[in-house]
């Protein structure tokens, strides 16, 4: 009984171990937005993540939220210096997420500054 235990328990640490690696290192989608950046907040109470927001659309309705990985402190300084100006966003976009990673499914990997097509001077 307690070999057909330890064997239940191996198997199931394993298949956690699977679905974790397959979550966080597998990429559903890999892409590029532009926007306003809006926000930029750690927030959340058992596990702080960095949560933001760009505005796509001239009126704001078109929001797109995404959310910084904690490894990536380069790109959390950029967002908090480019907060209120137009910016690209580099993103990842995972199968699904981790409360302790972020509240999205997409991660921003890099950011730039960028002209908006809507004041061209």
């Amino acid at each position: 009984m307690k070999k057909a235990l330890g064997i239940f328990l191996i198997v199931v640490f394993a298949l956690m171990a699977a679905i974790y690696a397959f979550v966080y290192f597998v990429p559903y989608s890999e892409g590029v937005r532009s926007g306003e950046l809006i926000k930029i907040s750690r927030k959340g109470v058992i596990a702080k993540t960095w949560e933001g927001q760009i505005s796509q659309g001239i009126s704001g309705a078109q929001i797109f939220s995404f959310s910084v990985l904690d490894k990536d402190q380069e790109v959390i300084e950029k967002l908090k210096e480019y907060q209120g100006e137009y910016v690209k966003l580099q993103y990842t976009e995972r199968y699904a997420t981790f409360f302790w990673l972020g509240d999205t499914k997409y991660f921003i990997t890099a950011v730039e500054p960028d002209s908006s097509p809507h004041f061209r001077r």
